[in-house]
């Protein structure tokens, strides 16, 4: 049987709210099969990621009604940036 990953990514989006910017995270729910889940165990927490694919709905029930989630079933994924390690003072 495949091994299949799941992780979230965030993605920032930047807004004008009078003189001031805002930033607003949305989490993404990204299926990795076993060509891609292997690239991305090489990402860590922060690293600036790029991935293609297409979106798949689901829905069931649970106990607050229907429940319903889209996640992106990745094609493709690339670290752009690692994250930048906190400076020495």
């Amino acid at each position: 049987m495949e091994k299949v990953t799941y992780v979230s990514v965030a993605s920032n989006y930047n807004r004008r709210d009078g003189d001031d910017w805002k930033t607003d995270t949305h989490w993404n729910s990204v299926v990795c099969f076993p060509k891609i889940a292997a690239q991305v165990e090489n990402a860590e927490e922060g690293d600036l990621v790029h991935i293609t694919g297409r979106t798949r709905e689901n829905s069931h029930s649970g106990d607050a009604g229907i429940v319903y989630k889209t996640e992106l079933i990745a094609d493709s994924f690339s670290i752009l940036a690692r994250k930048m390690g906190e400076q020495d003072n």
